[in-house]
């Protein structure tokens, strides 16, 4: 009986730990989810929601081997976003980058110093008295594409970074994943700053390795470049 007990134990553990984590696989348009895994590529994690915790990585980019998606039309102005497979359960901040392919995206892999950060969600402190995240028990997360952003395809990549285990080195974990679309209606907009990814991070970030439970941060550092709005 006892053995049985911390096998169940065990078993209750490890299905808490996987559905713990999540993906991010339906992109949104003007409020309406569209079908999984069909604008967005399919990540490596898929079955296991396993996160990324190296930013030097290739990996880090779009957490895919080469798996292409569909891509859908969006104009510019026009809300789009992405779903996750569950509310985001750990305590972190969210990130979301796009870059311009330079001319069909459907097997572009996003090398470069291309991309740019249109939408983030960050944490809110009280001077050391408290930190909270905003993204936590969220499902979904929506943001204007700029209106003078230039015609074109693009990759949209979200990150979120959790936080709960942070505080040494490659501690933060990430959750990405790309979404394709074709940006109509554009303007003559000069998108930027821009970053490589992998590169814009080395994992040492004041926002991406630190101990958010003590002492409790008394600011917190947004990691990534300042959004670009168009």
């Amino acid at each position: 009986m006892q053995f049985k007990s911390l096998l169940a134990a065990v078993l209750l553990s490890v299905t808490t730990a996987t559905s713990a984590h999540y993906t991010f696989p339906t992109l949104l348009v003007n409020g309406q989810a569209t079908g999984q895994w069909q604008y967005v590529r399919r990540t490596d994690n898929y079955q296991t929601n396993a996160p990324i915790t190296d930013v030097s990585s290739q990996s880090f980019r779009c957490y895919t081997g080469g798996a292409t998606a569909s891509t859908a039309s969006v104009a510019a102005g026009s809300t789009i976003g992405i779903q996750a497979s569950q509310a985001v359960y750990h305590d972190g901040v969210l990130n979301v980058y796009m870059a311009k392919a330079p001319g069909s995206v459907a097997n572009w892999d996003g090398s470069g110093q291309v991309w740019f950060k249109v939408y983030e969600v960050s944490a809110v402190t009280n001077g050391g008295k408290s930190i909270s995240f905003p993204a936590n028990n969220v499902d979904r997360f929506s943001f204007a594409i700029p209106k003078s952003i230039p015609s074109g395809e693009y990759l949209v990549r979200v990150e979120h970074i959790a936080l709960h285990a942070a505080s040494t080195f490659q501690g933060a974990q990430f959750y990405v994943s790309c979404a394709q679309v074709s940006v109509t209606g554009g303007g003559s907009g000069q998108p930027g700053p821009l970053v490589s990814i992998p590169g814009v991070y080395t994992g040492r970030e004041p926002g991406i390795m630190l101990n958010i439970y003590y002492p409790i941060p008394t600011t917190y550092q947004q990691p990534g470049p300042t959004i670009w709005r168009g």
